[in-house]
């Protein structure tokens, strides 16, 4: 190996506003030796509009395999490589984790330079829990399978974020309002950070009555954020009438006065033998 040890660079790049980009982030472009990017004619358009001249070679699902010997040559050789999808952070639905995970078990540093991603955006605005999420990503385009996978996350007690292309989120919103539920708690984040940026937080039913009434919604890209489904309450949450009301309940029930004062004792706190004692007591009043 080489004196120099080379590394990997993960970039995060623009998903709509340019101005987005951080200053890292162009240092970092303008002084590898390489730049991999998912379409070369995409990033070679944002290069010259960040005034960089790149060493562009395109790296994307169907030769991220074969591209991994040759960014590890360059490594070897001591030059450095940024990593680039055409919007957002890379390997968030989008290629490199090979690459990633080769460089790795070969032991070349890999850095991350952050930046902006979908998904981060659109919880940041959705208004809807984010101590816990799941990220979904694309839905499978298949009637079938996409129904099949919405159910198997029907139940997940956390907020869920899908990404999805306008020519398909109609589809996805009527079955997601078929498995989950038209009430579930849910954004529809269009066009983030663009010139036609929409978000709308509402029940999922209403959400879809207002794409299907507006033929511009479902244009652009989506990010789907639909919170976690309505808790049952707690056993601690259920509200308990107090010890007194349930002897009074009970014993009218017909349940004997130890036996009640053993269910009402478990279920408040209270002494079993004063519990028994108002029982009695109810008695006496009842007969009276």
């Amino acid at each position: 190996m080489s004196n120099r040890t080379g590394q990997l660079h993960v970039v995060a790049t623009p998903i709509g506003n340019l101005g987005d980009i951080s200053a890292r982030a162009c240092e970092i472009l303008a002084s590898v030796d390489h730049i991999a990017a998912e379409d070369t004619r995409h990033s070679r358009q944002l290069l010259q509009r960040l005034g960089i001249k790149g060493a562009l070679v395109s790296l994307h699902e169907h030769n991220e395999t074969e591209r991994i010997e040759r960014v590890l040559g360059w490594l070897d050789a001591g030059e450095s490589v940024a990593l680039i999808s055409d919007a957002g952070t890379p390997l968030i639905s989008d290629p490199g984790y090979r690459l990633v995970r080769a460089l790795h078990a070969a032991g070349y540093p890999v850095l991350a330079v952050p930046g902006p991603s979908s998904v981060i955006a659109a919880l940041s605005i959705a208004g809807l829990p984010t101590d816990r999420f799941f990220y979904e990503g694309f839905l499978p385009p298949r009637a079938g399978p996409r129904r099949r996978r919405l159910e198997a996350l029907a139940s997940a007690g956390h907020t869920l974020v899908f990404l999805e292309a306008g020519r398909r989120v109609l589809a996805t919103l009527e079955v997601m309002v078929d498995v989950f539920g038209g009430e579930r708690e849910s954004a529809v984040c269009r066009e983030l950070t663009k010139r036609f940026e929409t978000t709308r937080t509402d029940s999922l039913s209403n959400l879809l009555e207002w794409v299907q009434a507006d033929s511009d919604q479902v244009r652009g890209e989506f990010v789907l954020v639909v919170g976690p489904p309505p808790q049952a309450p707690s056993p601690e949450a259920v509200s308990i009438p107090a010890a007194e009301e349930l002897v009074r309940m009970l014993r009218r029930e017909g349940l004997g006065a130890r036996s009640t004062a053993r269910v009402v004792a478990r279920l408040t706190g209270e002494s079993t033998n004063n519990l028994y004692r108002q029982a009695t007591e109810e008695d006496r009043d009842t007969k009276e």
